[in-house]
C-alpha cells in the first residue's frame, strides 16, 4: 500500500490508492457573539479531524457513524465542495490542490457525488433527458446532438431504467424515489467518474426497494472498476455491501477494517454500541455490555482525550486525558482506545475492564488516524 501512513494491519494491494486523504480536517469558522458580531473569542466546529483514508478502485468501504459525525463532511471535502482546513488529498498519487483550471475540472470529473436526498438533488423543472445530457456536454464526453442522445439512453440502461424512452422525458415528480435515485447515480457516472462518493443514497427511500439500490452501485463498481465510498449509519448495510469498514465518531475515525471483522468482532466500545443498536432477533431486545447514555459531544468544544469517554462504561482516567494510539489488532484490524493500547504506548493492559467512569471534558485535540 502506498499510504505514507499505512500500518501493518492493512494488507498490501498491488496497487495504490485511487483516492486518499492524510491528515485531513475541516474547521467551521462560528461567527462571534454580540452587536456588530465582533464581541467575545472565535469559536470553530471541529467537524473532522485529522483522518487518512484510502479508496481503491473495485472496492466498496463504508464509513459508519451517527448523524453529526461528520461523515458528510468527510465526503463533500473530497468532492472539493468544502475547501479542507488543512491535509491532502490525492487522486491516483497526485495531489488535489487546484482550485480552478484544467486540473480542477478532471479532478471534478473523476470524483463524483450522489446525494442522500434525490427529491432535492435533481431540477424539477427539467427532464431526465436535460439531467443527464448536461454532464455528458460539461465533461466533454458527448458533443453532437446523436452523440447525446445515445449516451443518455446509455446512462439509463446502466442504471436499469429501460426501456430508455419511457424515462428520458419525464420530469421529477413523475418518478418514484427508488427511480428518482437511479438518475441520479447516472448522472454521476456521465462524467466517467473513477471515485464515487455515496452520501447515505438510501436512506430516503422505501425498505423494498433499498437493496435494489445497493446492488446496482455493487454491480457497477465491479463493472467500472470505481472506488466506491459508502456513507452510512446503518452499520448493518455495511457488512453485506462493503469490503472495509471504518467508524467515525465525533469528527474522528476510531476503528477500521474488514467488514466482517469489525462488525462481528467490535473493538471499540462506540462500534459495540452501533452494532447493538442494530436490529437483530437473535438478541430478543437485550442490551450488550457496550450500551451507554448521553449524546455525541459538541463539536464546537470537542471533550479532551477519547471524544467517547463521557459515554464509555470503560472509561480510564487517561481516557479524558489523553487521545489513544492507533493500535493494529492481530486479526487485522485497528482501533484507537485504550482499552487495547500496546505497553509500547504506555497505556494499560489490553483488554482490561476497568469500572465505568464518565468524567473527564476539555478542549479539542488533533489526532491522526490510518485505515
Amino acid at each position: 500500500m502506498s499510504d505514507p501512513t499505512s500500518t501493518s494491519a492493512v494488507p498490501q494491494r498491488s496497487e495504490g490508492p485511487t483516492l486518499q486523504a492524510v491528515a485531513l480536517s475541516k474547521h467551521f469558522p462560528m461567527h462571534r457573539g454580540g452587536r456588530g458580531g465582533n464581541v467575545g473569542p472565535r469559536r470553530v466546529v471541529h467537524a473532522v479531524d485529522n483522518i487518512n483514508l484510502s479508496l481503491y478502485s473495485g472496492e466498496i468501504t463504508a464509513l459508519v457513524g451517527e448523524s453529526g459525525s461528520g461523515k458528510s463532511t468527510v465526503a463533500r471535502v473530497l468532492t472539493r465542495l468544502y475547501p479542507p482546513t488543512s491535509g491532502e488529498i490525492f487522486l491516483g498519487g497526485s495531489p488535489a490542490r487546484a482550485r480552478h483550471g484544467r486540473a480542477f475540472r478532471r479532478y471534478l470529473s473523476d470524483v463524483q457525488m450522489v446525494f442522500q436526498d434525490p427529491f432535492s438533488s435533481l431540477n424539477a423543472i427539467h427532464t431526465v433527458e436535460y439531467q443527464l445530457s448536461r454532464p455528458l456536454k460539461n465533461y466533454g464526453v458527448a458533443s453532437s446532438r446523436r452523440d447525446v442522445a445515445d449516451g443518455v439512453a446509455s446512462l439509463l440502461e446502466q442504471v436499469n431504467l429501460t426501456p430508455p424512452g419511457q424515462f428520458s422525458e419525464k420530469y421529477p415528480h413523475e418518478l418514484s424515489g427508488g427511480q428518482l435515485q437511479r438518475v441520479a447515480v447516472a448522472r454521476a457516472l456521465a462524467a466517467r467518474p473513477k471515485v464515487l462518493l455515496a452520501d447515505e443514497p438510501v436512506s430516503m427511500l422505501d425498505v423494498s426497494i433499498r437493496l435494489g439500490v445497493l446492488n446496482l452501485l455493487a454491480q457497477l463498481v465491479d463493472e467500472l472498476d470505481l472506488a466506491l465510498l459508502y456513507i452510512t449509519h446503518d452499520i448493518a448495510s455495511a457488512r453485506y455491501f462493503a469490503k472495509d469498514t471504518l467508524v467515525m465518531y465525533a469528527g474522528q475515525l476510531v476503528e477500521g477494517g474488514p467488514s466482517e471483522l469489525v462488525i462481528q468482532e467490535p473493538s471499540h466500545p462506540y462500534t459495540k454500541l452501533l452494532v447493538s443498536s442494530a436490529p437483530d432477533p437473535r438478541r430478543r431486545g437485550m442490551r450488550t455490555e457496550a450500551g451507554s447514555a448521553g449524546e455525541p459531544p459538541s463539536l464546537i468544544n470537542p471533550p479532551k482525550g477519547c471524544r467517547f469517554h463521557p459515554r464509555c462504561p470503560f472509561a480510564m482516567p487517561v481516557c479524558s486525558q489523553e487521545q489513544p494510539p492507533l493500535t493494529n489488532l492481530d486479526r487485522g484490524t485497528w482501533v484507537r482506545c485504550w482499552l487495547h493500547a500496546d505497553a509500547a504506548h504506555g497505556a494499560p493492559g489490553s483488554g482490561s475492564r476497568p469500572a465505568p467512569n464518565g468524567s473527564g471534558g476539555g478542549g479539542p485535540e488533533d489526532v491522526s488516524v490510518t485505515k
